[in-house]
């Protein structure tokens, strides 16, 4: 890594979209998912049992989903590539004189712009890559893996939804405790996203806490309603 790379967090790989979005989104819909139940009137056993439900169902949906949207970006980024490849092999100078126009557009004079083409296009594969990262913004060597995005998903989204099943899960069937549970993990999570992306701590775990918190309020109302109108 250079001095200059050394100074930015490392945002590449695919990993940190599929975990914050699949942490949020187990604990957001697990949350509302048990709140709808137990507003509902369901027993400890049957919150518990339908909280595994939506959380193995939602990881493995989240897991799948990630791998095939990554897989088939990445997919398209891979032709996207071959055809840039294969224009300039065959229309070499023609590109050339495109990445000098390119150049030039960011305000490189002239001359110098068509110079430097011309010292990229020594090299076909250095002006291969040049192009990819100019023209399409891909960057070859730095793909986002299917694989990565998959797991991390699984993973994350697993973790978030067990936070407010716990308690049902060790003999504590408290719907107050959950929220609590629940509460504390949305803000905390919110506030750790905010960081890593330079917003302020309590802005980002206040956001999250009221999106989370209204979910599970609706999904307990209609939970509420339904058992009134049951019974």
């Amino acid at each position: 890594m250079s001095v200059a790379e050394a100074h930015h967090r490392d945002i590449t790989g695919g990993w940190l979209r599929p975990a914050v979005f699949g942490v949020m989104d187990g604990l957001v819909s697990n949350a509302a998912l048990i709140a709808g139940v137990v507003g509902g009137g369901a027993s400890a056993s049957t919150v518990a049992i339908t909280g595994l439900a939506g959380l193995a169902a939602g990881a493995f949906s989240m897991a799948t989903g990630e791998y095939t949207s990554v897989r088939s970006q990445s997919e398209l980024s891979l032709a996207e590539m071959e055809i840039e490849r294969r224009e300039i092999h065959r229309n070499a100078e023609a590109e050339e004189r495109e990445l000098a126009l390119l150049y030039e557009s960011r305000g490189v004079e002239p001359g110098l712009a068509r110079e430097v083409a011309r010292q990229l296009h020594r090299d076909k594969e250095v002006a291969w890559r040049i192009h990819t990262r100019e023209e399409l913004g891909i960057d070859p060597d730095d793909l986002p893996s299917p694989w990565t995005a998959a797991i991390s998903s699984f993973v994350s989204f697993s973790l978030g939804a067990l936070v407010p099943l716990v308690p049902f899960l060790v003999g504590l069937p408290s719907l107050g405790l959950a929220v609590l549970l629940t509460v504390l993990a949305l803000f905390t999570t919110g506030a750790v996203v905010a960081k890593l992306t330079a917003r302020p701590w309590w802005y980002g775990g206040l956001r999250q806490l009221l999106l989370g918190g209204a979910a599970a309020g609706v999904t307990y109302t209609i939970g509420t309603l339904f058992n009134v109108t049951l019974g």
